[in-house]
């Protein structure tokens, strides 16, 4: 069968599902700015836009835009204030965000809190989704602000974190240590009636080198000693999950997610793991869009070896492969390797480097310069012009300057 696009005359389909530019673009700007540009050479090109995210900040909008309902709520945020946030939903599914309502982004004033923020808020939004009557729940973890091992997420639910006194422990990751009883009895029993799915490309355990305090606290404004003593409260945390659950899961890849929301996701809540871009593909129907296609475009901010790992454009470069689509990425900068972007499935990287040197002129000039990638793209990857693989990639031809 002879595929659109590639006789002359035809008129190409083209895949456009690329992640945010973090700091720069939304996806979905990402996207119109590549269609535009696309257009310019090849207007007859038939062009759609299929949402993703990879479990973090951005998931609930592209739930959104793949034709969910948004729900507005009041929840706590990071340092106990109140905040308004919103999850998506339809009849039998939402998706909760755990960034929404403890991410970084979402500390008053940007002020960093290692010992204090608490997930107590993605409980209350768990509660939330609940009360829609849905059957399964995603909740996307990453970007979180919090080191709490998920502690104030359970407490939302209804569990109840006593300290040797019999009063409320503390809230944070510097509070765990203080914690003498876990009662469960009191957690709602709806959560066990659904299917929580941990949406996340983070493998780390909750302890260790690996786990989440050494490798995500300092991120989160934690200095060394700071570090050393959420290891502490975790440490004991997890000994106090598993002597009530008789189950431990401080080990089980993606413990560590979102300062070990996974770890109380898995180990009292039930909940089952896996890839966030997966999830969010099925969600939005990927397979169902991209069957005939002739190319997808996706990318992200930077294309590094976290890009390998289960992040968006891998993981949409490995489900294209699925149906025989090739595809290309975009990016601010490309730090992979010829193997490794061969290897990761794209036939080609396009970043915004190439135009623009400068990094933060390419972050502030991000669309116009995707704008003149995407006529690039459509020259040499659609229009017959030029080899089918070039660009930054393992083809011998240099880049046009």
């Amino acid at each position: 069968m002879t595929r659109r696009g590639s006789t002359p005359g035809g008129s190409p389909r083209i895949i456009l599902a690329p992640d945010k530019f973090k700091g720069s673009l939304t996806a979905r700007q990402v996207a119109d700015a590549l269609a535009e540009g696309i257009r310019r050479v090849r207007p007859d090109a038939e062009i759609a836009w299929v949402p993703v995210a990879d479990g973090g900040e951005g998931t609930v909008d592209a739930a959104i835009a793949a034709g969910f309902s948004p729900r507005a709520v009041r929840v706590t945020g990071p340092t106990g204030e109140p905040i308004r946030t919103s999850f998506a939903h339809n009849r039998s599914v939402a998706v909760v965000e755990a960034a929404a309502a403890c991410g970084l982004y979402q500390l008053p004033g940007g002020v960093l809190a290692p010992l204090t923020a608490t997930s107590r808020g993605v409980g209350e939004l768990i509660r939330a989704a609940l009360d829609t009557g849905c059957r399964t729940v995603i909740l996307g973890v990453g970007g979180s602000a919090c080191t709490d091992g998920g502690a104030g997420l359970l407490a939302a639910l209804g569990a109840a974190l006593l300290d040797a006194d019999g009063g409320p422990a503390g809230p944070g990751g510097g509070g765990l240590t203080d914690i003498a009883y876990l009662d469960l009895h009191r957690l709602d029993p709806r959560i066990r009636e659904v299917d929580l799915v941990l949406a996340s490309d983070v493998d780390n355990p909750l302890l260790g080198i690996q786990g989440t305090a050494a490798v995500f606290g300092p991120q989160k404004g934690a200095s060394a000693g700071e570090v050393a003593a959420l290891e502490a409260g975790l440490t004991h945390w997890a000994r106090l999950v598993s002597r009530r659950t008789g189950f431990g899961a401080a080990d089980r890849p993606g413990a560590g997610a979102a300062g070990g929301i996974g770890f109380a996701a898995l180990a009292v809540l039930g909940a089952r793991r896996s890839g966030g871009i997966e999830v969010l593909l099925d969600l939005v129907g990927f397979d169902r869009t991209v069957r005939g296609a002739d190319l997808v475009i996706t990318g992200e901010g930077s294309l590094d070896t976290q890009t390998l790992h289960g992040k968006a454009p891998a993981g949409v470069a490995s489900r294209a492969a699925r149906s025989g689509v090739r595809t290309i990425a975009v990016a601010g900068r490309q730090l992979l390797d010829d193997g490794q972007l061969r290897a990761a499935g794209f036939a080609a990287a396009y970043p915004l480097t190439d135009l623009e040197p400068d990094l933060r002129r390419c972050q502030d000039e991000a669309a116009e310069l995707l704008r003149r990638q995407g006529a690039r793209i459509a020259r040499e990857q659609l229009a017959g012009t030029g080899p089918r693989h070039n660009g930054t990639s393992w083809s011998p031809m240099p880049s046009p300057q």
